[in-house]
């Protein structure tokens, strides 16, 4: 169940797949990169995102931001090894603090992290069948659609009033959030949800349309935010990352121009000259005028 990922939400996640040498986007939009001897110089930290850790002080920002505090029953879907639970234990005084990840693994050594702490807990679960009905924040941070969906249902079923999911990039689905500071956003319930995807990224974006610079101030605001990628490897992190956002957006009918801009052609043509990543083949020719689907 990956999670801790290098993640760009309606852009998709990046991951390697397990039978070919490429960057593998395998949500909504689907690309395959050829990345050939380039992948051999990226740290595995950084393409896979399992062991991304992050940062205790953005943990604190997180939970500052969605207002953590001593009545609160603090629940982190796939928690890994990160240092969530306890921190939301020590520093946020909350009633229980729960981590429920489903590798074995990864619980032995996030326990070591809350010895004695005697309102906090790791459950070794999947977050698909754990009762969630006390939970008044959960911090939720997965990337995969067909999770995403079965976890929003879980959601609106299980969840009382008033609680309040936290999440990076975007909002779940279609949900509006009530709290947004890119990149976090808190969505409550009982939930709000966008018509379609314009009027989603209206609330979030304060534009119904993403452009070029949008793509590259996300992209760059993101990666500064989280502080998981290394120094060396940041400008491209963020090429990259800017053109699949942008491309998407075109894809999708959510482009704010009418034509491909040249920053976006310069852009692509490095990739594929410098690095042997082509992602001209994926930007339709034809792109819808709209759409009602969601950007993650």
């Amino acid at each position: 169940m990956a999670r801790r990922i290098i993640k760009y939400r309606f852009l998709t996640k990046i991951v390697i797949s397990k039978t070919q040498n490429n960057f593998y986007y395998p949500e909504d939009f689907r690309l395959l990169v050829n990345l050939k001897e380039f992948l051999s110089t990226l740290p595995q930290s950084v393409i896979k995102g399992e062991e991304i850790l992050l940062p205790d002080h953005l943990i604190r920002k997180i939970f500052s931001f969605g207002g953590l505090n001593e009545h609160d029953i603090f629940y982190d879907l796939g928690c890994g090894i990160n240092n969530t639970v306890a921190i939301a234990s020590k520093e946020f005084n909350v009633k229980r603090s729960i981590g429920i990840e489903i590798k074995r693994s990864r619980c032995f050594e996030a326990r070591k992290k809350i010895v004695d702490l005697k309102n906090a807990k790791i459950i070794n679960k999947d977050i698909r069948k754990t009762d969630l009905s006390e939970a008044t924040v959960l911090f939720f941070w997965f990337t995969d659609s067909k999770m995403i969906q079965q976890m929003v249902r879980k959601f609106d079923k299980e969840l009382k009033n008033n609680a309040r999911i936290i999440t990076l990039w975007s909002p779940l689905n279609m949900m509006l959030p009530s709290q947004i500071e890119f990149p976090f956003f808190v969505c409550k319930k009982p939930f709000s949800y966008a018509k379609n995807i314009r009027d989603q990224i209206q609330v979030i974006y304060g534009n119904s349309c993403i452009d070029f610079t949008a793509s590259w101030l996300l992209a760059e605001k993101y990666i500064d935010t989280l502080e998981v990628v290394p120094g060396q490897y940041r400008r491209f992190v963020n090429i990259l990352q800017s053109m699949i956002i942008w491309i998407n957006a075109w894809n999708m009918g959510i482009a704010c121009e009418e034509v491909i801009p040249p920053p976006v052609e310069s852009y692509i043509g490095i990739l594929k000259t410098f690095f042997d990543i082509d992602l001209s083949n994926n930007i339709l020719k034809n792109p819808p005028s709209n759409t009602h689907n969601s950007i993650i």
